[in-house]
């Protein structure tokens, strides 16, 4: 009923949620509820009425050939336009540009018809869709946010104003927001509805998204017999995982997990009648370990518990003792996802933290005077439990790191260092830590060979 009222009422809208909930495929629906034919003017830029023509072009036909001006009719799937957000998007491709083709064929730069409209404007009367919007640069966000109030758009100088009837569609995952971006609030607040998805709630509607999206497999002339308690598992494997504290709930579970695992399913009886000669394609509670391919990826395992953790669909099981150490203030943590509770079983401790005494913040000052790192490594042996590697350039400032770098680029002498770790008879493990940049993952490796390598 919210997108509903957002359409009855004339209002802009963000559809928000998670991966796998059909958002691309609700915007796309949308398209089924406009006129499959209308009438437009035949020569003009945009698709414009042609009893209220908006561009010059426009205006300009009508003016000189009155009810003789020529019209075409446009289908309702070319009134929906559709882009990606991504940070490489300008505003020249969303809202226009000059187009140096028709200054070079005598058109002053001052003349409103040199400008060569965006992807907005070209779907004058129909739906335009931006997906992923935090994934929009803010200043881009920015710029939308006249054509979103006003319906005025600025080019080049050009105060161009084009009353556009258009209806604006965003969809946008809320993970993204701390991830990638963030939609900026003036622009939030110019869409008139926000509609938050979810996955489906019954057994049934999963079941039913599953028949409706699979691909059907050349069977070759088998006959193919499913089920229904087959059907059923194979959803009920899905709903579950949304359930489950030991997987990443932020990400989510996608209805793709239930089409990819019935497909795997439905492939793997299909070998089987291949391999036994049979003609019947009858999908066996002995297939189901045959989706968990299908299922990696689909799924963020968490590390506590299982004692194991997925990365990029590959499982990698975590060294013995493996601890999970986590940090939370108290008084900060509004806006946060909660840990559920049957996460927060899982630590074993809870240790609350205060300030130091003044002795031992004395103590601490005193451990901040010390310059360098080996000689804080020398300092501290006794109370040496494990190393966290990481490199900086030093500032003018003593005492102070500048920008963290990659190891081995920056200025740590990192031969002296684990000699000095080699000298203490130093037999802990040694961390290797990457906070900046978005390399990390590739940088953490680099750092490995560089310190194998010493």
């Amino acid at each position: 009923p919210q997108i509903t009222n957002a359409l009855l009422g004339g209002q802009d809208l963000i559809i928000l949620g998670e991966r796998g909930q059909a958002k691309s495929r609700l915007v796309r629906s949308l398209l089924t509820l406009l006129d499959e034919f209308i009438p437009v003017l035949e020569g003009a830029e945009i698709p414009e009425n042609p009893y209220d023509p908006i561009t010059e072009t426009g205006k300009r036909i009508v003016a000189e050939e009155g009810d003789n001006a020529a019209i075409t009719w446009l289908h309702r799937d070319e009134r929906f336009g559709e882009k990606l957000a991504t940070p490489d998007i300008t505003i020249a491709d969303l809202v226009g540009e000059i187009d140096p083709i028709k200054v070079a064929e005598g058109r002053y730069l001052a003349d409103a018809m040199t400008i060569h409209f965006g992807l907005i404007p070209r779907v004058n009367r129909g739906i335009f869709a931006i997906n992923e919007l935090p994934d929009l640069t803010e200043r881009i966000q920015v710029g939308m946010l006249n054509v979103l109030e006003e319906r005025d758009v600025q080019i080049r100088g050009f105060r161009v104003r084009l009353p556009l009837d258009v209806f604006l569609v965003a969809t946008a995952n809320p993970e993204d927001y701390t991830n990638r971006g963030r939609i900026i609030t003036p622009l939030k607040d110019r869409y008139g509805a926000q509609v938050r998805t979810h996955y489906p709630q019954e057994i049934e509607q999963e079941i039913s998204i599953m028949e409706q999206e699979y691909t059907e497999p050349d069977l070759d002339g088998h006959k193919l017999y499913v089920p229904t308690y087959m059907k059923e598992i194979i959803a009920e494997i899905t709903h579950q995982a949304r359930l489950s504290p030991d997987i990443n709930q932020r990400s989510g579970v996608s209805v793709r997990a239930s089409v990819a695992n019935y497909e795997a399913l439905l492939a793997n009886a299909f070998r089987r009648a291949l391999r036994l000669g049979e003609k019947n394609v009858v999908p066996r509670l002995s297939d189901l370990p045959f989706i968990v391919p299908s299922l990696h990826g689909k799924v963020e395992f968490e590390a506590m518990e299982e004692g194991q953790i997925t990365v990029d669909g590959v499982t990698h099981p975590l060294p013995r003792p493996f601890f999970v150490l986590a940090t939370q203030n108290p008084l900060e943590h509004e806006g946060t996802f909660l840990l559920p509770e049957a996460q927060r079983d899982r630590f074993f401790l809870r240790v609350h933290l205060g300030y130091p005494s003044t002795e031992g913040e004395i103590e601490i000052m005193d451990r901040i005077r010390i310059s360098h790192p080996i000689d804080a490594l020398e300092t501290l042996a006794p109370f040496l439990k494990q190393c966290h590697i990481k490199d900086a350039t030093q500032t003018k400032e003593p005492g102070t790191w500048g920008a963290e770098v990659t190891v081995g680029t920056g200025e740590v002498d990192w031969a002296a260092f684990f000699a000095t770790l080699a000298k203490l008879g130093y037999e802990g493990d040694c961390c290797i830590e990457r906070e900046a940049d978005d390399q990390r993952v590739a940088d953490i490796k680099t750092a490995r060979e560089f310190i194998t390598q010493l």
